[in-house]
This record gives C-alpha cells, structure tokens and sequence, in this order.
C-alpha cells in the first residue's frame, strides 16, 4: 500500500511541472451539483456552454425544477446527452427541494456523502466533488485520468474497483483538503498531457523513476 510521504513525493513533482493549483471553495454545492451532472460524457467547453445557457435562462434553481423537462433539454444541449441530463438535474432538485446543502460543510464527512449519494444519480465521485469543490472538504474525486495514472503509480491496483480508489486516496489524504485538491487536479493534468490513455509519454514524465508501470514500459522498449 502507498503510503502519505509517498503520494506526497508524487504530487509536489507534478507541482514542478504544471504548477500548483490552490484550493478555493466557491460554497455553491447545488452549482456543483448541476455542473457535474453536465459533465458527464462531454468535455470542459461543451459543459460550461451547456451550464452558461442554463443560468441564463432560467433565474433560480428553483425555476429549474418547475420548468418543462424540455425547457431545461433546449437550454443544455451543447453538453450533449441533454435528454437524459435534463431529467437527471430535475430529478436531483426536486429531491433536494427547499434545502440549501450548506449543512454539509459541517456534517460529518461520511454522512455528507451519504446523503449525496441518496440524491437520484449521484455517486462517489459526483459527491466528492460538491464536498471538495465546495466546502474544500478532503474527498478526492476520482475520474477516468486519476484512476488511470494512481493505478500505474501503484497508488492502488490497476483494475480496483472505483471505490478502493476513492477509499485510497481518502485515506491518503486524511484531512488536508488543499493537499486533496491538488492531488485531483494534478493527477488529471499529468493524465491529460502526458500519461495518456493509449500511448503514456513514459520517457518524458516527471515520475518515470517513481512509476512501476513506467519502469516496465521504458524497459521494454
């Protein structure tokens, strides 16, 4: 098993390469909420299109939830899947109804998830990041680019289950939240330009000396 120095050691060579990201909880989790749910399957510009459109065109949450279903479809097309979103985010707010969330900042973390993952289509990762994103709170979301380059870290088991990734990093991370949201963002960014799906730039990467899967690769080649 990893252990903290060592995540550590990863994270602040990934900070030489792409900079350090700093954490700020914007305290907006239905925003969040809404903003993961259309990011689903899209990339970043289709899902900020789709949220911009949404925000202009309707003045509340609130209007969201009593609008047509294909109201709230027209306003988030760009994000694509806007059939099913426009029904996901509805759902999700009419089971949310008056309540704010606030609470969660201050609800014991197992429970602040717990209760995100009851909301209609919302798991793990959807709830990490309302809990990090919003309240800084030290919950890793864990998308397809950090459970892919954490399983090549030997961060956990290259095909674990997506929960033993987030338990992993939870427990890697312990209560920091700044240092969980830099390991988020720099994972994603170290899966995004340089340990890539298909073809990983294994001899250009800040962590060959550090990575299994890395050591492999260059040896074979």
């Amino acid at each position: 098993m990893a252990d903290r120095p060592r995540l550590r050691r990863i994270v602040d060579r990934l900070a030489g390469e792409y900079g350090r990201p700093v954490l700020r909880p914007h305290l907006a989790p239905i925003d969040e909420l809404v903003l993961t749910v259309l990011s689903q399957n899209t990339n970043d510009r289709n899902r900020d299109v789709a949220y911009s459109r949404l925000r202009e065109r309707f003045s509340s949450w609130d209007e969201v939830r009593d609008a047509p279903v294909e109201e709230v479809e027209e306003a988030i097309r760009p994000g694509g899947l806007a059939p099913t979103k426009s029904v996901r985010i509805r759902q999700i707010l009419e089971a949310i109804g008056d309540d704010d969330l606030m609470h969660l900042a201050d609800d014991p973390l197992e429970q602040a998830r717990a209760e995100l993952c009851e909301l209609p289509g919302v798991g793990r990762k959807t709830a990490a990041c309302v809990l990090l994103f919003s309240f800084g709170r030290p919950d890793v979301p864990v998308d397809t680019h950090v459970y892919r380059v954490g399983g090549r870290l030997g961060l956990w088991p290259e095909k674990a289950p997506l929960d033993k990734a987030h338990d992993e990093l939870l427990r890697l991370c312990g209560d920091d939240g700044q240092f969980a949201y830099e390991t988020h963002v720099l994972l994603i960014r170290h899966g995004r330009r340089t340990c890539v799906a298909r073809t990983p730039h294994c001899a250009e990467c800040p962590l060959r000396r550090m990575c299994p899967e890395g050591r492999r690769r260059l040896a074979a080649a």
